[in-house]
């Protein structure tokens, strides 16, 4: 469940830079929570050619993120909601503006 709510969180971030084709297939999987089955029976494709395109999609999107990574940026940032010390609070600020 973990990895379905990361690839969600990086389509988020990253879906214009899919194909029509691919994020129509990333939708139908994991936010409708279609089977395989059912995607290529609407789209009168073989279950394989979804497969491949989903499996392309998910690359994709993880490969943007260990180049941009924005949503690693973006967890450390929510992170820094709880730090209470301004001291050390401008350290990690610091330390993401850096990277």
């Amino acid at each position: 469940m973990e990895n379905r709510e990361y690839l969600t969180s990086l389509f988020d971030i990253y879906k214009d830079l899919l194909t029509s084709t691919e994020q129509e297939t990333f939708i139908s999987y994991y936010i409708e929570d279609l089977s395989l089955s059912e995607i290529a029976e609407n789209r009168k494709i073989s279950k394989s050619s979804v497969g491949k395109t989903l499996s392309q999609a998910e690359t994709k999107l993880k490969e943007y993120e260990s180049i941009i990574g924005k949503e690693q940026i973006k967890k450390e940032l929510e992170n820094l909601l709880e730090e209470r010390d301004i001291t050390n609070l401008k350290k990690r600020i610091t330390k993401i503006i850096e990277k």
